[in-house]
C-alpha cells in the first residue's frame, strides 16, 4: 500500500472519511501559498493536493481558473512551484500531491518523457500525483515511470464511466480512485449531486482500494453527507476561495469546519 492509501486508510480506521485539501501553487504568491497549504495540514488536512498552474486547464471551474492565472501572472513556472513544495514537504507530516496536466507533465525538462517531472516530484518529497486529463487506458508510460520514481498515481472516474473504464481505473490507481460527484469543472455547489454514491458503490464493487469523492464539497455539511459513503472527501474551490479571502487563517477556518464534518 502507498503512503497516499495508508493515509487514508488511517483515518478510516479512526472512524472518520479522510480530508483531502486542494490548493494552487503560487496564489495569491507563493510564499502565501505555502502558508495556506501549511495551514490545511495544521487544522486537520490528512493529505494535501497542490496544483501546478497551467494555462488550458480542462476541469478547473472559474474560481481555480482565476487563481491558477493570478500564479501565471506572476511568472511562476513549476520549478518555482516544485521549489516551494520541497519547503512544504519539509514542514508537514501529511502527504503531498501534485496535480496538473499530462501537457505540462510532458514537457517538463527534457526528452524523458514524464521521467524528469516524476523524479522532480519525488525530489521535493511528495508522495504522489494527478493528471485529470490522462485517461486510466492510456496511462502505462506515467504509471510505469511514477511507480519508478516512488510516486502514486490517482486516476479520476465519472458518473457516467462505463464498467470497463472503472475497471481499468481501478487497475492503475495506486494512492486512491478519484469519483467526480458530478459532470463538469470544479466549481462550489450548494448541495450535492445524487450522482456520488451510485459512482462509489460501483467502484466499490470491483476494487478494495481508497474512494474519495471530489467536486462541488463546500461545507461541512457536505463532508458529513460523503462521509457516510466514501473513504475520502476532496475539497478545493472552497479551500481557494478562503485563502483569496481570509489567508491562511481563512483555510484555516474552513479546513477545521470541514474535518469537523469528515468524523463519522
Amino acid at each position: 500500500m502507498t503512503k497516499v492509501a495508508e493515509a487514508i486508510r488511517a483515518a478510516n480506521v479512526n472512524g472518520r472519511a479522510a480530508l483531502i485539501i486542494y490548493l494552487p501553487a503560487g496564489f495569491p504568491d507563493m510564499a502565501t501559498s505555502r502558508a495556506c497549504l501549511e495551514a490545511a495540514a495544521e487544522a486537520g488536512a490528512d493529505l494535501l493536493e497542490v496544483g501546478f498552474p497551467y494555462s488550458d486547464p480542462l476541469m478547473d471551474g472559474p474560481t481555480i481558473q482565476a487563481a491558477s492565472q493570478v500564479a501565471l501572472d506572476h511568472g511562476y513556472t513549476p520549478v518555482d512551484d516544485f521549489a516551494m513544495c520541497t519547503e512544504l514537504t519539509a514542514a508537514v507530516d501529511v502527504p503531498v500531491l501534485l496535480m496538473t496536466y499530462v501537457n505540462l507533465a510532458w514537457h517538463f525538462g527534457g526528452t524523458d518523457r514524464f521521467g524528469e517531472f516524476a523524479r522532480a516530484a519525488f525530489g521535493a518529497g511528495m508522495a504522489g500525483a494527478i493528471l485529470p486529463d490522462l485517461p486510466a487506458e492510456e496511462g502505462e508510460a506515467w504509471c510505469r515511470v511514477a511507480a519508478d520514481a516512488g510516486l502514486a498515481t490517482v486516476f479520476l472516474a465519472a458518473p457516467t464511466s462505463s464498467d470497463e473504464r472503472l475497471a481499468a481505473v481501478a487497475e492503475r490507481s495506486s494512492g486512491w480512485i478519484y469519483a467526480t460527484s458530478t459532470m463538469g469543472v470544479t466549481g462550489e455547489r450548494p448541495s450535492l449531486s445524487g450522482m456520488a454514491e451510485p459512482l462509489v458503490r460501483r467502484l466499490r464493487a470491483c476494487s478494495d482500494k481508497p474512494v474519495a469523492v471530489g467536486i462541488g464539497v463546500t461545507s461541512g455539511a457536505h463532508a458529513r453527507e460523503l462521509s457516510s459513503f466514501a473513504d475520502g472527501v476532496i475539497v478545493g474551490s472552497a479551500a481557494v476561495r478562503a485563502a483569496e479571502s481570509g489567508g491562511p487563517a481563512g483555510v484555516k477556518e474552513l479546513v477545521a469546519e470541514l474535518a469537523e464534518g469528515c468524523r463519522r
